[in-house]
Protein backbone atom coordinates (compact mmCIF):
# COMPACT_ATOMS: atom_id res chain seq x y z
CA UNK A 1 0.00 0.00 0.00
CA UNK A 2 3.04 2.47 1.00
CA UNK A 3 4.29 1.33 -2.31
CA UNK A 4 1.32 2.05 -4.29
CA UNK A 5 0.80 5.79 -1.92
CA UNK A 6 4.42 6.79 -3.42
CA UNK A 7 3.56 5.79 -7.22
CA UNK A 8 0.09 8.39 -7.28
CA UNK A 9 2.21 11.47 -4.94
CA UNK A 10 5.17 10.38 -7.71
CA UNK A 11 2.93 10.75 -10.78
CA UNK A 12 0.69 14.17 -9.24
CA UNK A 13 4.41 15.84 -8.93
CA UNK A 14 5.09 14.94 -12.30
CA UNK A 15 1.47 16.64 -13.73
CA UNK A 16 2.09 19.61 -11.42
CA UNK A 17 5.51 20.43 -12.63
CA UNK A 18 3.89 19.93 -17.03
CA UNK A 19 0.94 22.02 -15.96
CA UNK A 20 3.27 25.17 -14.63
CA UNK A 21 5.76 24.62 -17.95
CA UNK A 22 8.61 23.11 -16.16
CA UNK A 23 10.00 19.73 -16.85
CA UNK A 24 10.23 16.50 -14.61
CA UNK A 25 13.82 16.08 -13.45
CA UNK A 26 16.05 14.05 -15.69
CA UNK A 27 17.17 10.65 -15.35
CA UNK A 28 20.92 11.14 -15.04
CA UNK A 29 22.87 9.78 -18.22
CA UNK A 30 24.60 6.47 -17.61
CA UNK A 31 28.23 6.48 -17.03
CA UNK A 32 30.62 4.70 -19.86
CA UNK A 33 31.51 1.20 -18.91
CA UNK A 34 33.96 1.06 -16.19
CA UNK A 35 32.27 3.66 -14.30
CA UNK A 36 34.58 6.30 -15.60
CA UNK A 37 33.23 9.56 -16.62
CA UNK A 38 33.18 10.87 -20.55
CA UNK A 39 36.44 12.56 -21.40
CA UNK A 40 36.40 16.32 -22.58
CA UNK A 41 36.98 17.09 -26.02
CA UNK A 42 40.13 17.77 -27.15
CA UNK A 43 40.61 21.51 -27.73
CA UNK A 44 43.42 23.59 -29.64
CA UNK A 45 44.35 27.55 -29.33
CA UNK A 46 45.40 29.40 -32.19
CA UNK A 47 47.07 32.94 -31.66
CA UNK A 48 47.53 35.33 -34.41
CA UNK A 49 48.77 38.91 -35.14
CA UNK A 50 46.11 39.83 -37.28
CA UNK A 51 42.77 39.11 -38.11
CA UNK A 52 40.95 37.80 -41.59
CA UNK A 53 41.65 41.08 -43.48
CA UNK A 54 45.29 40.38 -43.59
CA UNK A 55 46.26 37.52 -46.07
CA UNK A 56 48.88 36.05 -43.91
CA UNK A 57 46.85 35.16 -41.07
CA UNK A 58 44.07 34.81 -43.11
CA UNK A 59 45.96 31.52 -44.40
CA UNK A 60 46.74 30.27 -40.68
CA UNK A 61 43.14 31.07 -39.75
CA UNK A 62 41.83 28.97 -42.58
CA UNK A 63 43.83 26.23 -42.08
CA UNK A 64 43.45 26.11 -37.91
CA UNK A 65 40.09 25.72 -39.19
CA UNK A 66 40.44 23.18 -41.82
CA UNK A 67 43.13 21.04 -39.68
CA UNK A 68 40.46 21.23 -36.71
CA UNK A 69 37.60 20.04 -38.78
CA UNK A 70 39.50 16.98 -40.14
CA UNK A 71 40.47 15.66 -36.78
CA UNK A 72 37.17 16.60 -34.73
CA UNK A 73 38.43 18.75 -32.19
CA UNK A 74 37.00 22.16 -30.86
CA UNK A 75 39.52 25.21 -31.06
CA UNK A 76 39.80 28.70 -29.45
CA UNK A 77 40.93 31.59 -31.92
CA UNK A 78 42.22 34.48 -30.69
CA UNK A 79 42.94 37.21 -33.28
CA UNK A 80 44.95 40.95 -33.21
CA UNK A 81 47.19 39.37 -30.43
CA UNK A 82 50.26 42.02 -30.69
CA UNK A 83 53.91 40.68 -30.49
CA UNK A 84 54.11 41.44 -26.54
CA UNK A 85 52.99 40.00 -22.78
CA UNK A 86 49.56 40.07 -24.32
CA UNK A 87 50.39 36.55 -26.43
CA UNK A 88 51.92 35.42 -23.22
CA UNK A 89 48.27 36.18 -21.76
CA UNK A 90 46.88 34.84 -24.32
CA UNK A 91 48.45 31.17 -24.41
CA UNK A 92 48.24 31.21 -20.43
CA UNK A 93 44.24 32.12 -20.78
CA UNK A 94 44.33 28.89 -23.36
CA UNK A 95 46.05 26.49 -21.29
CA UNK A 96 43.94 27.81 -17.74
CA UNK A 97 40.94 27.17 -19.92
CA UNK A 98 41.79 23.10 -21.16
CA UNK A 99 43.81 23.66 -24.52
CA UNK A 100 46.32 20.76 -24.57
CA UNK A 101 47.99 22.61 -27.73
CA UNK A 102 48.43 26.13 -28.51
CA UNK A 103 49.99 27.81 -31.65
CA UNK A 104 51.11 31.03 -32.59
CA UNK A 105 51.71 32.37 -36.43
CA UNK A 106 53.88 35.57 -35.89
CA UNK A 107 57.89 35.98 -35.27
CA UNK A 108 57.77 38.16 -32.49
CA UNK A 109 55.01 35.92 -30.51
CA UNK A 110 58.57 33.79 -29.99
CA UNK A 111 59.62 35.48 -26.53
CA UNK A 112 56.07 34.84 -24.83
CA UNK A 113 55.02 31.34 -26.31
CA UNK A 114 58.60 30.12 -24.22
CA UNK A 115 57.11 31.88 -21.48
CA UNK A 116 54.23 29.84 -21.74
CA UNK A 117 56.04 26.73 -22.46
CA UNK A 118 58.16 26.99 -19.30
CA UNK A 119 54.66 27.78 -17.29
CA UNK A 120 52.75 25.26 -18.61
CA UNK A 121 54.52 22.02 -19.41
CA UNK A 122 51.88 19.61 -19.72
CA UNK A 123 50.42 22.00 -22.83
CA UNK A 124 52.12 21.69 -26.48
CA UNK A 125 53.43 25.05 -27.55
CA UNK A 126 53.66 25.49 -31.57
CA UNK A 127 55.47 28.62 -33.00
CA UNK A 128 55.39 29.13 -36.41
CA UNK A 129 58.58 31.16 -37.90
CA UNK A 130 60.39 30.74 -34.52
CA UNK A 131 64.22 29.80 -34.35
CA UNK A 132 64.94 29.27 -31.23
CA UNK A 133 63.33 25.78 -30.21
CA UNK A 134 66.20 23.68 -31.38
CA UNK A 135 68.69 25.38 -28.50
CA UNK A 136 65.98 26.16 -25.97
CA UNK A 137 65.44 22.62 -25.04
CA UNK A 138 62.01 22.45 -24.10
CA UNK A 139 59.86 19.04 -24.03
CA UNK A 140 57.05 21.02 -25.40
CA UNK A 141 58.36 24.25 -27.26
CA UNK A 142 58.15 23.59 -30.94
CA UNK A 143 58.94 25.34 -34.00
CA UNK A 144 57.26 25.01 -37.47
CA UNK A 145 58.38 26.41 -40.99
CA UNK A 146 58.58 25.69 -44.69
CA UNK A 147 60.51 25.85 -47.70
CA UNK A 148 58.34 29.02 -48.72
CA UNK A 149 61.31 29.87 -50.97
CA UNK A 150 60.53 26.73 -53.54
CA UNK A 151 57.34 28.59 -53.75
CA UNK A 152 58.76 31.70 -54.56
CA UNK A 153 61.09 30.75 -56.80
CA UNK A 154 58.31 29.02 -58.85
CA UNK A 155 56.12 32.37 -58.50
CA UNK A 156 59.02 34.29 -59.70
CA UNK A 157 59.00 31.95 -62.76
CA UNK A 158 55.68 33.20 -63.28
CA UNK A 159 56.38 36.51 -63.26
CA UNK A 160 59.78 35.87 -65.38
CA UNK A 161 57.02 34.40 -68.14
CA UNK A 162 55.10 38.08 -67.99
CA UNK A 163 58.31 39.84 -67.97
CA UNK A 164 59.61 37.88 -70.80
CA UNK A 165 56.59 38.05 -72.81
CA UNK A 166 56.42 41.98 -71.89
CA UNK A 167 59.68 42.29 -73.64
CA UNK A 168 59.01 40.82 -76.93
CA UNK A 169 55.69 42.15 -76.91
CA UNK A 170 57.39 45.62 -77.23
CA UNK A 171 55.47 46.80 -73.63
CA UNK A 172 58.90 47.03 -71.69
CA UNK A 173 61.66 47.93 -74.25
CA UNK A 174 64.14 48.38 -71.59
CA UNK A 175 66.99 45.10 -72.46
CA UNK A 176 67.60 45.46 -67.99
CA UNK A 177 64.54 45.75 -67.24
CA UNK A 178 63.94 46.27 -63.55
CA UNK A 179 61.31 44.95 -61.00
CA UNK A 180 60.25 45.92 -57.47
CA UNK A 181 59.43 44.42 -54.29
CA UNK A 182 57.88 45.47 -50.93
CA UNK A 183 58.81 43.89 -47.85
CA UNK A 184 58.09 44.24 -44.58
CA UNK A 185 61.34 44.07 -42.64
CA UNK A 186 65.12 43.05 -43.75
CA UNK A 187 64.86 40.13 -41.14
CA UNK A 188 66.38 36.86 -42.75
CA UNK A 189 62.73 35.31 -43.49
CA UNK A 190 62.45 38.74 -45.97
CA UNK A 191 65.59 38.17 -47.32
CA UNK A 192 65.48 35.06 -48.30
CA UNK A 193 61.81 35.27 -49.94
CA UNK A 194 62.91 38.23 -51.99
CA UNK A 195 66.13 36.53 -53.48
CA UNK A 196 64.43 33.63 -54.15
CA UNK A 197 61.60 35.57 -56.47
CA UNK A 198 64.08 37.04 -57.62
CA UNK A 199 66.41 33.88 -58.98
CA UNK A 200 62.80 33.03 -60.00
CA UNK A 201 62.87 35.20 -62.49
CA UNK A 202 66.19 35.85 -63.63
CA UNK A 203 65.91 32.11 -64.83
CA UNK A 204 63.87 33.41 -67.40
CA UNK A 205 65.39 37.04 -67.95
CA UNK A 206 69.14 36.84 -66.94
CA UNK A 207 68.87 40.39 -67.37
CA UNK A 208 66.60 41.37 -64.53
CA UNK A 209 67.75 44.14 -61.81
CA UNK A 210 65.08 44.41 -58.65
CA UNK A 211 64.74 47.56 -56.46
CA UNK A 212 63.68 46.49 -52.69
CA UNK A 213 61.73 48.85 -50.37
CA UNK A 214 60.74 47.87 -46.64
CA UNK A 215 57.40 49.37 -44.49
CA UNK A 216 58.53 47.88 -41.09
CA UNK A 217 55.11 46.48 -40.67
CA UNK A 218 53.76 42.99 -41.66
CA UNK A 219 50.60 44.87 -42.19
CA UNK A 220 50.01 48.53 -43.22
CA UNK A 221 47.86 48.86 -45.96
CA UNK A 222 49.14 52.89 -46.21
CA UNK A 223 53.16 52.08 -46.36
CA UNK A 224 52.26 49.01 -48.61
CA UNK A 225 50.70 50.98 -51.54
CA UNK A 226 53.20 53.63 -50.93
CA UNK A 227 56.44 51.09 -51.29
CA UNK A 228 54.67 49.65 -54.69
CA UNK A 229 54.04 53.30 -55.65
CA UNK A 230 57.59 54.71 -55.34
CA UNK A 231 58.31 51.56 -56.95
CA UNK A 232 56.68 51.88 -60.16
CA UNK A 233 57.91 55.59 -60.43
CA UNK A 234 61.42 54.34 -59.91
CA UNK A 235 60.83 52.32 -63.68
CA UNK A 236 59.53 48.77 -62.18
CA UNK A 237 57.71 47.16 -64.21
CA UNK A 238 56.71 44.45 -62.40
CA UNK A 239 56.06 44.23 -58.33
CA UNK A 240 56.17 41.78 -55.88
CA UNK A 241 55.75 41.66 -52.42
CA UNK A 242 56.01 40.11 -48.44
CA UNK A 243 53.83 42.51 -46.50
CA UNK A 244 50.41 41.12 -45.41
CA UNK A 245 47.71 43.55 -47.41
CA UNK A 246 45.92 44.60 -50.33
CA UNK A 247 47.87 48.00 -50.55
CA UNK A 248 50.52 46.87 -53.54
CA UNK A 249 48.38 44.88 -55.17
CA UNK A 250 45.77 47.73 -55.50
CA UNK A 251 48.76 50.52 -56.46
CA UNK A 252 49.57 47.47 -59.21
CA UNK A 253 46.03 47.62 -60.62
CA UNK A 254 45.71 51.14 -60.64
CA UNK A 255 48.87 51.98 -62.45
CA UNK A 256 48.51 48.49 -65.11
CA UNK A 257 51.45 46.89 -63.54
CA UNK A 258 52.13 42.90 -63.13
CA UNK A 259 51.83 41.80 -59.47
CA UNK A 260 52.89 38.51 -57.61
CA UNK A 261 51.43 38.37 -54.63
CA UNK A 262 51.84 36.25 -50.89
CA UNK A 263 49.78 34.19 -49.29
CA UNK A 264 47.13 34.04 -51.34
CA UNK A 265 45.35 35.25 -54.29
CA UNK A 266 44.65 38.74 -54.55
CA UNK A 267 42.65 38.66 -57.63
CA UNK A 268 39.01 40.25 -56.19
CA UNK A 269 41.33 43.75 -56.33
CA UNK A 270 43.96 42.90 -59.05
CA UNK A 271 42.05 40.91 -61.70
CA UNK A 272 43.82 42.86 -64.58
CA UNK A 273 47.21 42.35 -63.14
CA UNK A 274 46.77 39.50 -60.59
CA UNK A 275 49.26 37.14 -62.06
CA UNK A 276 50.13 34.28 -59.20
CA UNK A 277 50.62 33.79 -55.41
CA UNK A 278 52.77 31.46 -53.29
CA UNK A 279 51.86 30.48 -49.26
CA UNK A 280 52.37 27.99 -46.98
CA UNK A 281 49.68 25.89 -46.53
CA UNK A 282 50.17 24.85 -42.66
CA UNK A 283 46.93 22.19 -42.45
CA UNK A 284 49.71 19.22 -43.28
CA UNK A 285 51.56 20.50 -39.97
CA UNK A 286 48.96 21.44 -37.70
CA UNK A 287 46.94 17.56 -38.25
CA UNK A 288 50.37 16.33 -37.70
CA UNK A 289 51.12 18.41 -34.29
CA UNK A 290 47.58 17.99 -32.87
CA UNK A 291 47.30 14.24 -33.58
CA UNK A 292 50.52 13.71 -31.80
CA UNK A 293 49.21 15.82 -29.06
CA UNK A 294 46.51 13.93 -28.92
CA UNK A 295 47.84 10.50 -28.73
CA UNK A 296 51.12 11.77 -26.36
CA UNK A 297 53.71 11.47 -28.98
CA UNK A 298 56.24 13.80 -29.53
CA UNK A 299 56.51 16.80 -31.85
CA UNK A 300 59.23 18.13 -33.42
CA UNK A 301 61.54 20.96 -32.29
CA UNK A 302 62.03 22.40 -35.62
CA UNK A 303 59.49 21.16 -38.14
CA UNK A 304 59.85 21.76 -42.15
CA UNK A 305 56.98 21.48 -44.30
CA UNK A 306 57.69 20.93 -48.50
CA UNK A 307 56.15 20.58 -51.51
CA UNK A 308 56.07 17.34 -50.99
CA UNK A 309 54.43 17.14 -47.77
CA UNK A 310 52.05 19.89 -49.56
CA UNK A 311 53.03 22.72 -46.97
CA UNK A 312 54.22 24.60 -50.23
CA UNK A 313 51.82 25.84 -52.95
CA UNK A 314 51.09 28.05 -55.63
CA UNK A 315 47.21 29.80 -55.88
CA UNK A 316 45.83 28.59 -59.34
CA UNK A 317 47.68 31.14 -62.17
CA UNK A 318 45.66 34.02 -63.58
CA UNK A 319 45.86 32.67 -67.19
CA UNK A 320 44.15 36.16 -68.05
CA UNK A 321 47.10 37.89 -67.34
CA UNK A 322 49.97 34.97 -67.44
CA UNK A 323 51.13 34.44 -71.26
CA UNK A 324 50.66 30.64 -72.66
CA UNK A 325 53.74 28.39 -71.67
CA UNK A 326 53.43 29.97 -67.95
CA UNK A 327 51.98 26.77 -66.19
CA UNK A 328 54.24 24.66 -68.54
CA UNK A 329 57.83 26.36 -66.98
CA UNK A 330 56.03 26.16 -63.78
CA UNK A 331 55.23 22.74 -63.30
CA UNK A 332 59.13 21.61 -65.12
CA UNK A 333 60.93 23.66 -61.99
CA UNK A 334 58.43 22.28 -59.39
CA UNK A 335 59.25 18.25 -60.90
CA UNK A 336 62.85 19.55 -60.42
CA UNK A 337 62.97 21.34 -56.76
CA UNK A 338 60.96 17.96 -55.70
CA UNK A 339 63.99 15.83 -57.57
CA UNK A 340 66.05 17.30 -55.75
CA UNK A 341 68.06 18.49 -59.36
CA UNK A 342 67.19 21.99 -59.16
CA UNK A 343 68.27 24.32 -55.97
CA UNK A 344 67.32 28.17 -55.43
CA UNK A 345 70.62 29.23 -53.79
CA UNK A 346 72.60 27.26 -56.26
CA UNK A 347 75.73 29.36 -56.04
CA UNK A 348 76.44 29.01 -59.61
CA UNK A 349 73.36 31.56 -60.26
CA UNK A 350 74.40 34.35 -58.21
CA UNK A 351 77.40 36.19 -56.95
CA UNK A 352 77.69 38.73 -53.78
CA UNK A 353 79.44 41.58 -54.12
CA UNK A 354 80.90 39.91 -57.59
CA UNK A 355 82.50 37.01 -56.45
CA UNK A 356 80.99 33.85 -55.72
CA UNK A 357 79.72 32.27 -52.68
CA UNK A 358 81.81 29.33 -51.66
CA UNK A 359 81.37 29.73 -47.93
CA UNK A 360 79.26 31.14 -45.62
CA UNK A 361 78.53 30.92 -41.68
CA UNK A 362 74.80 31.89 -40.78
CA UNK A 363 73.16 32.53 -37.65
CA UNK A 364 71.47 29.53 -37.17
CA UNK A 365 71.70 28.80 -33.43
CA UNK A 366 69.59 32.25 -33.29
CA UNK A 367 71.28 34.83 -30.59
CA UNK A 368 70.80 38.83 -29.93
CA UNK A 369 74.12 39.51 -32.02
CA UNK A 370 73.17 37.83 -34.45
CA UNK A 371 77.06 35.31 -33.82
CA UNK A 372 77.38 33.52 -37.37
CA UNK A 373 77.89 29.67 -36.28
CA UNK A 374 77.28 27.05 -38.90
CA UNK A 375 78.69 26.60 -42.07
CA UNK A 376 75.59 26.94 -44.63
CA UNK A 377 77.41 26.39 -48.07
CA UNK A 378 77.34 22.72 -49.13
CA UNK A 379 77.19 20.64 -52.67
CA UNK A 380 76.93 24.10 -54.82
CA UNK A 381 74.32 25.30 -53.04
CA UNK A 382 73.45 27.47 -49.89
CA UNK A 383 71.43 25.15 -48.23
CA UNK A 384 68.34 27.00 -46.86
CA UNK A 385 66.03 25.69 -43.99
CA UNK A 386 68.20 22.33 -43.24
CA UNK A 387 69.83 23.15 -40.42
CA UNK A 388 66.11 24.92 -38.28
CA UNK A 389 62.88 25.62 -40.17
CA UNK A 390 62.66 29.15 -40.38
CA UNK A 391 64.96 30.68 -43.04
CA UNK A 392 68.59 32.21 -42.44
CA UNK A 393 69.56 33.45 -46.06
CA UNK A 394 70.70 37.04 -45.47
CA UNK A 395 72.85 37.59 -47.92
CA UNK A 396 72.29 40.73 -50.82
CA UNK A 397 73.36 39.44 -53.99
CA UNK A 398 74.25 41.20 -56.85
CA UNK A 399 71.52 42.39 -59.22
CA UNK A 400 69.05 43.65 -56.18
CA UNK A 401 69.42 47.34 -54.86
CA UNK A 402 67.74 48.10 -51.49
CA UNK A 403 66.45 51.63 -51.28
CA UNK A 404 66.39 51.56 -47.58
CA UNK A 405 67.49 49.46 -44.50
CA UNK A 406 65.68 51.12 -41.52
CA UNK A 407 63.82 48.02 -40.92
Amino acid sequence: MKKFLALILALVMALSLVACGGSAPETPAPSNEGGEETSAPFKVGFITLHDENSTYDLNFINAAKEACEQLGVEYVLKTNVPEGQECYETAADMADSGCKIVFADSFGHEDYMIQAAKEYPDVEFCHSTGTRAHTEGLANYHNAFASIYEGRYLAGIAAGMKLKAMMESGEVTDANPKIGYVGAFTYAEVVSGYTSFFLGVRSIVPTVTMDVTFTGSWYDEAAEKEGANKLIEGGCVLISQHADSFGAPTACETAGVPDVSYNGSTISVAPNTYIISSRINWVPYYVYAISAAMNGQPIDADYTGTIATGSVELTELNTAVAPEGTQAAIDEAKAALEAGTLHVFDTANFTVNGAALTSYMADVDSDPAYTPDTEVVADGYFQESTFRSAPYFDLTIDGINLLDTAF
